[in-house]
């Protein structure tokens, strides 16, 4: 029996069962079509589904112990999954007629299509899909396994790189699985889930064969569907580790002289006129490297009457040190936060900072559209918190960092895990970027506010 007949058989039931089993029983389907190998095995497996039918579709209708799973396969073959369910239900008229005859038309079908439900990797049906279409209900539907081969390995790419159907159902399969299993927010897992299999029954992925271009257009599906510019797939001609580990020392000392190479990226450090500091900052490097660089550059500007921070060219970096320059702004320990990472103690600043003189000095923070992911924690907590003036353009919008989850030698997928505690009322900067005090083009934002700190300077 395929998978297609299986699935249309399903319809039979009442809607209650689909919605509640539906899912389930096709899973188990799958399971037995890839463990049941052989003509016998599949013999058997054909009467096995044919005898649940008749045994358990009248008993849907009949009986009325509610949300009893009945084990349909006793006294048959030990060992053998069940495929019955009953509920409680008012009878349908026509319901028992209607099963008897569909089971015989089953049994004359089985023999015709013993043969196609040998590979569901290369036939994957569009019932099973159906199983899947974007509903009302916010309920998870079951995880769908890796659809590995019987010797446990992951297929290869298929000869000069390009995907085929098969491959690309096997990426989008696993897409789906670390999404349900991981994705910090389940009702969006399950959008953009139904979003992916809704493409794929459409069509919309069978153009594209080049791996990088099938990533970029699973995370852009993805994207849409759930708002969120950190869920992306890559794709790697290179074969991926299945247990991808910590930098090693060779990695961490290539990235200490980068840093040492190009001061940690603080690029300018000056006083501007009017003893306004001044610092252009165009990342946030990991403290562990860049710590004392960055204690210096706040000590340089620790006589300021004012201070701007220039984030127009920063792309992001490290939450320590997003969290290591705040506390310079504050005199007690003040909550940051970042969509990216649970609440924890990190998410408070090291406030006060012995000797430092800048806590109650006005602040300005300057933006263009490039601010993006850690420099959007910072500008984002200081506003919000009334701390600093943003001045320039709205952000990037880049929020939710992602986990990383090998699907398979070519295929990895990033995906927001986290769930912190946003005081705020107004949401995160995902997508919409966060919005400056004060509209200007990034090219003017510095003169801008220069003007702004010398007025506030001046009432003073």
């Amino acid at each position: 029996m395929s998978e297609k007949i299986y699935a249309w058989l399903l319809q039979l039931y009442p809607s209650h069962f689909r919605k509640a089993y539906g899912d389930e029983a096709l899973q188990l389907f799958r399971d037995r079509v890839r463990d049941e190998r052989g003509f016998f095995a599949r013999v058997r497996l054909g009467l096995d589904l044919l005898a649940d039918f008749v045994e358990s579709l009248p008993r849907e209708y009949l009986h009325v112990q509610p949300g009893l799973i009945c084990a349909s396969t006793q006294g048959r073959l030990a060992g053998v999954p069940s495929f019955s369910f009953v509920r409680e239900e008012l009878p349908r008229p026509g319901a028992l007629l209607i099963g008897c005859m569909m089971s015989v038309l089953t049994l004359a079908a089985i023999w015709s299509a013993l043969n196609s439900a040998g590979n569901y990797r290369a036939m994957r049906s569009l019932a099973s899909r159906q199983s899947l279409r974007p509903s009302a209900a916010t309920q998870q539907a079951p995880l769908l396994r890796p659809m590995d081969d019987a010797d446990g390995t992951v297929p290869a790419l298929a000869e000069g790189g390009k995907l085929d159907t098969a491959e690309k159902q096997r990426v989008i399969e696993g897409a789906i699985n670390n999404l349900k299993r991981h994705y910090v927010y389940p009702e969006t897992a399950q959008k953009t889930a139904e979003s992916l299999l809704v493409h794929e029954i459409n069509g919309d992925d069978d153009p594209v064969t080049d791996g990088a271009a099938f990533a970029r257009l699973l995370t852009s599906q993805m994207r849409d569907a759930s708002q969120d510019l950190h869920l992306e797939l890559i794709y790697s001609e290179v074969p991926l580790p299945e247990h991808p580990g910590e930098p090693t020392a060779e990695d961490h000392e290539r990235y200490r002289e980068a840093m040492e190479e190009q001061n940690c990226t603080f690029e300018k450090i000056e006083i501007l006129p009017h003893n306004i500091g001044y610092l252009k900052l165009n990342s946030f490097p990991d403290p562990s490297v860049c710590e004392a660089t960055a204690g210096a550059a706040m000590s340089r500007l620790n006589d300021a009457e004012a201070i701007i921070f220039d984030l127009r060219d920063n792309r992001g970096g490290e939450p320590d040190m997003v969290m290591l320059v705040a506390a310079y702004l504050f005199d007690h320990p003040e909550y940051m936060y970042n969509p990216r990472e649970n609440t924890t103690e990190r998410s408070w600043t090291r406030s006060p900072v012995p000797g430092n003189r800048l806590a109650d000095k006005p602040a300005y923070i300057l933006t263009s559209s490039l601010t993006a992911s850690g420099a959007e924690h910072f500008s984002y907590g200081l506003k919000m918190l009334k701390r600093a003036t943003l001045v320039g353009e709205t952000t990037a919008g880049a929020a939710h960092s992602g986990v990383w989850h090998r699907i398979d030698d070519h295929f990895g997928m990033g995906i927001t895990e986290t769930k912190p505690i946003n005081p705020f009322s107004k949401s995160d900067w995902a997508v919409v970027g966060v919005e400056p005090d004060v509209k200007v083009r990034a090219a003017d934002a510095l003169k801008t506010a220069q003007k702004l700190a010398l007025g506030k300077l001046q009432k003073k």
